[in-house]
């Protein structure tokens, strides 16, 4: 299970070791992160988080989409651009400049509409948030 604290608010989130088991191991080896979430430039209802300065092992497509739901945490690990972890809010189509890019969908966060909706407005209104990613029993 995953803790993700973002400003004041704080969700959890459901690891999927069983259908992305490499990003899964991938992601725990660099917990806790603590970095920026911010708004997409180009995917929609969804924010992100930047991971290029994690040296990430080679990561296959595992549970791969480009069409993540609400709550979909997606490991890019740079295929074609820069590795990041997308957290979509709502309609979501991953791309990039590059085109559209799959992602592996390796966590499930559990929140309302509503909640998450509310992430993706105060990055767009506010700019990048304070987040905090751990691993918790």
């Amino acid at each position: 299970m995953l803790e993700i604290e973002i400003e004041d608010t704080t969700f959890e989130a459901e690891l999927h070791p069983d259908r992305a088991p490499e990003s899964v191991a991938a992601v725990r080896d660099f917990l806790p992160l603590e970095s920026e979430l911010m708004h997409v430039r180009w995917s929609g209802i969804a924010t992100w988080i930047e991971i290029d300065e994690i040296d990430l092992p080679e990561i296959p497509r595992e549970n791969h989409t480009v069409y993540p739901s609400r709550g979909d945490l997606l490991l890019y690990p740079g295929y074609r651009n820069e590795q990041e972890i997308l957290f979509p809010c709502g309609p979501t189509c991953f791309k990039s400049p590059a085109g559209e890019l799959a992602g592996n969908h390796f966590a499930t966060v559990d929140a309302t509409a509503e909640e998450l909706k509310a992430v993706e407005e105060a990055t767009l209104r506010d700019g990048a948030h304070d987040v905090v990613i751990r691993e918790i029993e």
